[in-house]
């Protein structure tokens, strides 16, 4: 899905990423002999809760939820560590349609059309109302087309994961490393890594296509690679933004209580 607010987000999150200071341990949180019973030699309950504590936040801090920010689409994003069974056709194809038909795609490429009519982005296209409708409909063809390629129809075809599967471990770096290299590197329905096939040849199948009704000077061979360029870059952007998500979420928590 084509998130016209992934490069803002993946501009920030260094930022909200480095302002995160550890936390030094209190002291119910440090075991010492004397905190064990004389008797039994258990920890005493003071110390079963700060790790029990503990174990909670670490999980919220590498767990997902279905929507970033509360309302853009995160449907395909798996926490970190969990192990899921592998997808089904019917699975991959109810993704694509739900990131397809989301109110928030709607509001997405409504805002993206109009942008594009700012800057005049295809001229042939005309400016007012007409000329807004013309950009609307051009920019949701193009998502739609790409993410039933991508998420659905590809997956399916090559028996290859759409899912994004969080590292949710490791430095800002490699954590960024990863996330952008899934754009070449995915996971099979066995569990094993493969090319990804789907991400290349649906984005590219997809700019292709939009030849069939995009104005002839806008179907050059120049003009459908950028429009698939755009898209592998996008789909790169939004897995950065996956993969740091739930510590962005865990910090605003945090710092809401």
């Amino acid at each position: 899905m084509k998130l016209t607010w992934a490069c803002a987000i993946v501009f920030s999150l260094a930022t909200v990423l480095q302002g995160q200071e550890p936390t030094p341990p209190s002291s119910t949180q440090r075991t010492t002999a004397t905190d064990q019973s004389p008797l039994t030699d258990a920890p005493r309950a003071d110390s079963v809760v700060a790790s029990t504590s503990s174990s909670s936040s670490e999980s919220s801090s590498t767990e997902q939820t279905k929507r970033i920010l509360g309302f853009i689409p995160n449907f395909r994003s798996v926490s970190a560590d969990v192990i899921l069974p592998p997808q089904t056709a019917k699975d991959k194809f109810k993704i694509g349609l739900q990131d397809t038909f989301d109110y928030s795609n709607f509001i997405f490429v409504g805002a993206q059309a109009g942008l594009s009519e700012a800057t005049d982005s295809y001229p042939a296209f005309h400016q007012g109302a007409r000329g807004y409708g013309r950009y609307y409909w051009h920019t949701f063809a193009d998502q739609s087309d790409e993410n039933i390629w991508v998420e659905s129809i590809l997956p399916a075809a090559f028996h290859e994961d759409s899912r994004y599967y969080t590292l949710g471990h490791g430095g800002f770096i490699k954590r960024t490393a990863y996330a952008v290299s899934r754009v070449i590197i995915t996971r099979t329905d066995s569990g094993t890594e493969s090319f990804n096939a789907p991400e290349i040849i649906g984005a590219g199948g997809a700019a292709g296509i939009s030849s069939a009704y995009y104005p002839k000077q806008y179907c050059t061979w120049t003009k459908t690679g950028q429009r698939w360029l755009t898209n592998v870059i996008l789909d790169g952007a939004s897995f950065v933004v996956r993969e740091f998500w739930p510590d962005v979420h865990s910090a605003f928590r945090h710092h809401r209580e």
